[in-house]
């Protein structure tokens, strides 16, 4: 059983970090909150209580749907949501850690949008 339990954040791909952190922290007023260790620039926002706002940066060199443009939803037992993504066949990437830690999985739906599961509590 994967049992989401909450919208955890939302991740963009932004072809000028330093414009879209203005905008997201000037115009929309979002605090800009603290980010793991990345090996690419990228910058995070508070959107609620739990919820967050992921901006990335990276040269997209091709039309396919990149990894960072993804939604990711809050699980609470990551070998669970495994066990049940094998039951059915379903392919995904990973789990791994974070930088910071949590685990995250990543998969797509049948229109190849990416979603990603993640164990934020480990």
């Amino acid at each position: 059983m994967i049992n989401v339990n909450q919208l955890n954040h939302t991740a963009i791909h932004v072809a000028d970090l330093d414009k879209s952190v203005a905008f997201y922290r000037d115009v929309l007023q979002l605090e800009q909150m603290a980010r793991p260790d990345f090996d690419f620039p990228g910058a995070w926002f508070q959107t609620g209580p739990d919820q967050e706002l992921h901006l990335i940066c990276k040269d997209a060199q091709d039309h396919t749907v990149p990894l960072e443009r993804h939604t990711a939803y809050r699980i609470p037992d990551m070998a669970a949501a495994k066990e049940h993504l094998d039951s059915m066949g379903i392919e995904y990437d990973g789990p791994r850690n974070r930088p910071d830690g949590p685990w995250q999985l990543f998969l797509n739906d049948p229109d190849g949008h990416v979603v990603e599961l993640t164990q934020l509590d480990v």
